[in-house]
């Protein structure tokens, strides 16, 4: 197992030290998106500065002008340039080595803020020293509905409810919704088992007991892994109703949506190869092609009956029938399928 344990910073560099109310080191990674980026930077700074002491940006060698933008209109900030894309928990593991706050604050670079959400999240984790990670409500870009940001740890059961569609057809359900919460309204703060790592709240004393992220995992499931090993040593993991902000998701993956589809699912079978046994393993890979092959007779279905939405049941023919391929040997990476930079398998030389 790869070592995660970060080398804590010298005490006299906190930040802490430097200002009482500013105690936030906020990391956010970028790669190629430039155009959420700028706005996530400007209502950072608009709405929380009284709550960071440092912003650092991690570019994963962008090639659309973001680290350009960046340095140019948040000269302020420290910009960190990575020479090739190096993954989400990679990058947030160097953010977090230059990083000097009592708390470290994750944050996607397709977030906006609408208010000091940070300052609440501090008061609370001040007054609650057993909770190691806080996560807020997750709103939709019209910054007004709930969106799901919480799930539970994966099992065979909910994977299989969640592959029949059980948890849609019985979503107030704990027994078939399990796997993503939809039995859970999102209004109430309370203990979960994992936080979605678009936006988290961390003590360092936590992350020097737990480890950093596990740099295995490229751009998906470290959030689950952490949340894992956090609640494994005992350290609190909380949602946060009374503090809010924006995502609006794929900010990244849209770039190669086929490729960073096929990157959730390798994410998902590298948390159970880590945490689970060979039984449990296989069971995972049996719901992960049942969830498919139901999709794709779906996919079918609509292409045949729906002419209209024909473009988008393509689409989802052809992930469904690029997951079923990848299922038959787990083994690869999306980077092993030879996939073009639109998420498109190439053709055999």
């Amino acid at each position: 197992m790869a070592n995660t344990k970060p080398v804590p910073p010298p005490t006299s560099n906190l930040c802490i030290h430097a200002s009482p109310a500013r105690r936030v080191s906020v990391i956010i990674v970028v790669w190629n998106a430039k155009k959420y980026v700028q706005e996530c930077l400007a209502s950072l700074h608009k709405y929380c500065r009284e709550a960071y002491c440092e912003v650092i940006v991690v570019d994963n060698a962008s090639t659309d002008g973001t680290p350009q933008l960046v340095a140019e209109m948040f000269p302020a900030f420290k910009l960190i340039c990575n020479s090739e894309n190096l993954g989400f928990a990679k990058a947030n593991n160097i953010g977090i080595a230059h990083s000097t706050g009592e708390y470290v604050c994750l944050v996607n670079s397709d977030v906006t803020f609408t208010d000091d959400c940070i300052s609440p999240m501090v008061e609370y984790l001040d007054g609650h020293p057993d909770i190691g990670m806080l996560g807020p409500k997750m709103l939709g870009p019209e910054g007004t509905t709930a969106r799901r940001s919480t799930m539970r740890f994966p099992t065979v059961w909910n994977n299989f409810s969640r592959a029949l569609g059980l948890d849609l057809a019985f979503r107030r359900s704990r027994l078939f919704g399990g796997l993503l919460m939809s039995d859970f309204d999102h209004q109430t703060t309370t203990p979960v088992e994992v936080l979605n790592g678009w936006f988290v709240l961390v003590r360092r004393r936590a992350i020097e007991r737990v480890g950093v992220l596990d740099p295995r995992f490229f751009m998906y499931g470290e959030d689950l892994d952490w949340c894992y090993r956090f609640r494994q040593t005992g350290e609190g993991v909380v949602f946060f109703a009374d503090a809010a902000a924006i995502h609006y998701g794929g900010a990244s993956s849209s770039n190669a949506p086929l490729r960073f589809y096929l990157e959730q699912c390798y994410a998902n079978w590298q948390y159970w190869q880590k945490h689970h046994n060979w039984f449990s393993q296989v069971a995972f890979l049996v719901t992960l092609a049942i969830y498919h092959c139901v999709r794709l007779l779906d996919s079918i279905f609509r292409y045949v009956f729906s002419p209209g939405r024909r473009l988008e049941s393509l689409d989802n023919l052809r992930r469904n029938v690029i997951c079923l391929q990848w299922v038959r040997q787990p083994q690869r990476s999306p980077s092993e399928m030879r996939l073009d930079r639109a998420g498109q398998p190439q053709p055999e030389v």
